[in-house]
């Protein structure tokens, strides 16, 4: 796999801090849901900096997606969120990865946990799950600070309609007015009722994806695993700044 010179296609602002980038890739035959390309900037001077964004695209999508969170000391990022435009040219190399993926040929429940930005894979994977026709409940779990920060706001909804999806947003600063649910950070106890309430009846095998920051993702886990789920069926990426 080498590196290639990718054309912006398409942007849309997600929140007051984050943005999606759509890239055209020469030969990008499309990449599995969960999977993750890198993206490498060169200045002037030959520096170089590259980091790694999930796709929230689906998986045969024809232009590959990402969602990027602004970090402001990041070396990436900034430029990412703030500066590039359609028709400028990006170097990718991907799509990467192999554990942290789903495939619409998984018939078992699949439950999404995601924190922040951390919701761009897990959006790729109920787009692909959607597209596919997958019948295997799916549920998201969502954390995010407020209404404002919550990525693909205009779609999420039909997003989860059309995967037949059960979406559950967790405010950990403010919520919407009229908002019925707790406002407050994700915590173990949580974790463990979200997790009850999507338990199945048979007690069955479940899939669970956790993406998000380290302390999010480690926390989310940990608690799924000291209620009885299989560490083996727990997938969990995280991130840091960029």
């Amino acid at each position: 796999m080498k590196w290639a010179i990718a054309d912006v296609v398409g942007v849309r602002e997600e929140t007051p801090t984050a943005r999606t980038i759509m890239l055209r890739i020469p030969g990008w035959t499309g990449a599995l849901a969960g999977q993750h390309i890198d993206i490498r900037l060169t200045s002037p001077d030959g520096y170089q900096a590259a980091r790694s964004y999930s796709l929230s695209s689906a998986a045969g999508a024809e232009f590959a997606s990402v969602s990027i969170e602004l970090m402001p000391d990041g070396e990436v990022s900034p430029y990412l969120v703030r500066g590039v435009s359609v028709g400028d040219q990006l170097e990718v190399i991907g799509p990467l990865g192999g554990w942290f993926v789903w495939k619409p040929t998984q018939p078992e429940p699949l439950r999404l946990i995601g924190g922040g930005s951390g919701i761009a894979p897990l959006v790729s994977m109920l787009r692909t799950h959607a597209e596919a026709k997958s019948t295997a409940p799916a549920h998201l779990l969502y954390s995010v600070r407020s209404p404002d920060y919550v990525y693909f706001r205009d779609e999420l909804d039909a997003l989860a309609a059309a995967a037949d999806a059960e979406v559950t947003i967790q405010y950990t600063r403010h919520a919407p007015q009229g908002w019925t649910g707790t406002v407050g950070r994700l915590d173990g106890a949580r974790v463990t009722s979200w997790a009850a309430s999507t338990a199945p009846a048979d007690g069955g095998t479940v899939s669970t994806y956790i993406c998000g920051p380290t302390r999010f993702v480690e926390l989310a886990a940990d608690t799924l695993v000291a209620t009885g789920a299989d560490p083996l069926t727990v997938r969990t990426e995280r991130f840091g700044g960029a």
